[in-house]
């Protein structure tokens, strides 16, 4: 037998105990003496300091790595009007999943607790579009009146130095804004075609979004396993403790933002009523929604809120609106934050910031709604994926893992929130 070369394996040799058979079928074994091994090693490698050595094995994985997150990133942004509906599906899940959970443990069909669920969710969310729309509706003579005086009030500070514009400068201005919208009234029009098409794009999206939601609450474990067998074997425990981090983070991430919303939007809306600002609720509505986007979210509105406080009431109501705007999230940043929060959701504000910046330019407002839970989920995915690495069973003398055999439901199990299915 040489001591180099193809060894053919058989029936003979799996008696005589040799580690590397597996199964009754022949297979080659290619064998090379540590010596050969070491002397490859020492001419591919002369001359190289071992930093620069383990700089290169670092570089070339790294480089697959980012290669492997472009690519995956331009799908995403190719296909995002896929992409996003199922993303709203995976946050929706998320929210109503432990309303589902807790119903079906009362013994109510899974059917009849996930319809339940969705239906509460779609009356909180017409119901509070229905109040916007009367409250617009109700206001709008206040807010006409509102509106004369703010502007007469602006063409009193524009007369004054260092501005100095008369009512003729004012005047022609706004004749030649006239003139420029009537000018570009096609292009205004082909505004609204788009705004139309997207329409479209967005009920086409919902239905996605509908749809996918009805099928992971039904079946999630099925989906998860299916995720799951994509992978080799041996990465099942990682991408099961992986999944269970990012399930947890993901429901942690929903309510905490839920919470902080409904603070955010109750709070400031509460200023806007007792400074008797104009539409008050549409401003509350405002702060809630865009609460859902960390950080920008709250500057943004928070702008929004101290100028209609300016233009509709004054100085003073603006910088009492500010200094309440400043209040509720200091509230949020010192109090609801760590108390809900606490080591569930861990994202650095310089993360939040660059992360919405970048899904801002990637996808626009969908990219700076999803960027703050997928650094969140990423973060502790890749965190459990390491600890589970780390965790590892040690090799043994023949270089293989000791690891005891997984049953199929182990490897496979869902991340909790999502049960299995019933019959």
């Amino acid at each position: 037998m040489p001591e180099h070369g193809w060894t053919p394996v058989g029936d003979e040799t799996r008696r005589k105990g040799n580690p590397c058979l597996r199964g009754d079928s022949f297979r080659i074994v290619h064998r090379m003496s540590e010596f050969d091994r070491n002397d490859v090693d020492r001419r591919s490698d002369a001359g190289l300091p071992r930093g620069v050595r383990t700089a290169s094995e670092w570089a070339w994985r790294l480089l697959v790595i980012v290669a492997l997150a472009g690519v995956v990133v331009y799908l995403v942004v190719v296909f995002q009007d896929v992409v996003v509906p199922l993303l709203v599906a995976l946050l929706v899940c998320a929210l109503v999943q432990p309303s589902v959970g807790a119903l079906t443990r009362r013994r109510w069909p899974k059917w009849l607790a996930i319809v339940v669920c969705l239906l509460a969710l779609a009356v909180i969310v017409g119901a509070l579009v229905l109040l916007v729309v009367w409250q617009v509706r109700a206001g709008i003579p206040q807010l006409q009146r509102e509106g004369e005086a703010a502007y007469d009030r602006a063409r009193e500070v524009l007369r004054q130095p260092p501005f100095g514009v008369s009512d003729r400068d004012l005047a022609n201005y706004l004749k030649d804004l006239t003139a420029f919208l009537q000018k570009d009234a096609s292009s205004i029009l082909g505004g609204a075609l788009k705004v139309g098409a997207a329409t479209g794009h967005v009920l086409t999206g919902a239905l996605i979004a509908l749809f996918a939601t009805i099928f992971m609450l039904i079946d999630g474990v099925g989906i998860w396993r299916w995720i799951v067998r994509l992978f080799p074997k041996a990465a099942h425990p990682g991408l099961s403790a992986a999944g269970t981090a990012g399930w947890t983070t993901l429901t942690s991430f929903v309510r905490v933002q839920i919470v902080v919303a409904l603070v955010n939007g109750v709070g400031i809306g509460l200023v806007a009523f007792f400074l008797g600002l104009p539409l008050a609720v549409p401003i509350a509505v405002i702060v809630l929604i865009a609460s859902f986007i960390p950080v920008i979210g709250a500057i943004v509105s928070g702008i929004v809120a101290v100028a209609i406080a300016l233009v509709f009431g004054g100085p003073v109501q603006a910088i009492i609106m500010l200094a309440g705007v400043l209040g509720v999230h200091l509230l949020e940043a010192h109090v609801l934050q760590p108390l809900l929060v606490g080591g569930a959701v861990k994202v650095h504000p310089l993360a939040v910031v660059v992360g919405v910046a970048a899904g801002t330019g990637l996808a626009g407002v969908p990219g700076a709604l999803f960027a703050v839970p997928f650094l969140a989920v990423a973060n502790s995915m890749i965190t459990a994926m390491l600890h589970s690495h780390d965790r590892a069973a040690p090799v043994d003398e023949h270089g293989h893992t000791e690891t005891a055999p997984h049953h199929e439901s182990d490897v496979t199990k869902p991340p909790p929130g999502i049960q299995e299915p019933e019959g």
